[in-house]
């Protein structure tokens, strides 16, 4: 059963049901069907806050059981919760729900779709993944010097051509791509199996603030979120769905690295994959994709051969298209020029007369084209 997102051209989501469905996606137990039946029996998820206990029993998919950890939720918050939570998630800055503009289009077909997507890093990437037009390069934590030495290649390769290149920020392969795309100059962008404030492994705490800065961290778990033992294996299908295509460098029979093969096939990717010594068990995974009929890379610039130039890639300036603006025209100019060279939202609503709620997503807006950079404490400055 495919999710019931919105498809393409349905109407952007407001500021309260946004806020709404972060809240009620942080509730335990509640899902993605389970939220969506929650909307649609009370009425919205407003109306869900305030039905009863047996109303609650009757919606699809809770049951008593059920509804008693979304009474003790609700207790926890209150009668009036998005007063106290709106600030705490910073009014929804930082993060994609299914109704945004910018939700990427290959989620809405997965079979589990994730109920939110935080970022931090270049909110400016965010058309080129919903429309996949990325690489998605992964494989195992423990490789040989090859895959190492290929992965870095691979990284740099794809970002000298102008693609972002996804990979999923652990040790061993997915370093080395990073690694690979940083020094060349390009747009990584880490899919994370823990909240975007934890780094797994430790060690890569560096690189990864280096990916934010540089290119775009996401995760589908909220600051404080717990990790389970799936959530590295469940990132894997993000990946994929914000991909044009999937590139394995090495791994072994066992590795989350074939279940991303797998999806791409599924999917109708094309799928590229590294030969290796045969005899290698880090590669015996992934020499059987070749088996199976994955197409062998055996130079990074074949993989540019096939795939072209990408999004990012440097054109003339009569090339170029002009950008798709969510906050357009006149509103977009008078907020850019109040902004200066720099404001907080506070002072912006100063200068502006208007509600700091009715500012925030204006301001999200303008972060995703690429026009203004945000920065602790609500303030933004001009890219």
């Amino acid at each position: 059963m495919q999710g019931s997102f919105p498809r393409q051209g349905a109407p952007i989501w407001g500021r309260q049901r946004r806020l709404w469905w972060l809240l009620w996606s942080r509730c335990p137990g509640l899902g993605w069907q389970r939220l969506r039946s929650l909307e649609a029996c009370c009425g919205g998820l407003a109306g869900a806050w305030d039905a009863s206990a047996d109303e609650l029993a009757e919606v699809p998919g809770l049951g008593r059981g059920l509804v008693a950890a979304v009474e003790r939720f609700r207790h926890g918050w209150g009668p009036r919760p998005l007063e106290a939570f709106a600030p705490r998630c910073r009014f929804g800055r930082g993060v994609l729900v299914p109704g945004d503009r910018s939700w990427p289009a290959g989620l809405r077909e997965l079979q589990r779709p994730p109920l939110q997507l935080c970022w931090r890093g270049r909110g400016s990437l965010w058309p080129h993944l919903g429309h996949g037009r990325s690489v998605a390069v992964v494989g195992t934590r423990r490789p040989s010097l090859h895959g190492l030495s290929m992965a870095r290649a691979i990284g740099a390769a794809l970002a000298e051509a102008g693609w972002p290149v996804l990979s999923g920020l652990a040790e061993g392969i997915d370093g080395a791509v990073h690694g690979g795309c940083l020094a060349a100059g390009g747009a990584p962008v880490g899919v994370l199996g823990t909240p975007l404030g934890r780094a797994y492994p430790l060690h890569h705490a560096a690189l990864q603030n280096q990916v934010a800065r540089e290119g775009l961290l996401v995760s589908e778990l909220a600051e404080g979120g717990r990790v389970r033992p799936g959530s590295f294996v469940a990132r894997n299908r993000l990946l994929v769905a914000m991909a044009a295509a999937v590139v394995v460098v090495e791994c072994p029979v066992a590795s989350g690295a074939l279940h991303s093969a797998e999806l791409a096939w599924q999917q109708g990717l094309p799928l590229w994959v590294v030969p290796a010594d045969a005899g290698r068990a880090s590669a015996l995974g992934s020499n059987r994709l070749l088996a199976r009929g994955a197409t062998p890379l055996l130079l990074p610039a074949d993989l540019i051969g096939q795939l072209g130039r990408g999004p990012l890639a440097r054109r003339s300036p009569a090339a170029d298209p002009a950008p798709a603006r969510g906050c357009q025209g006149a509103e977009a100019e008078g907020l850019l020029a109040a902004v200066g060279g720099g404001a907080s939202l506070e002072q912006l609503s100063l200068a502006l007369d208007r509600p700091m709620a009715e500012l925030m997503p204006r301001l999200l807006e303008l972060e995703l084209d690429g026009l203004l950079r945000a920065e602790a404490g609500l303030c933004w400055r001009p890219c």
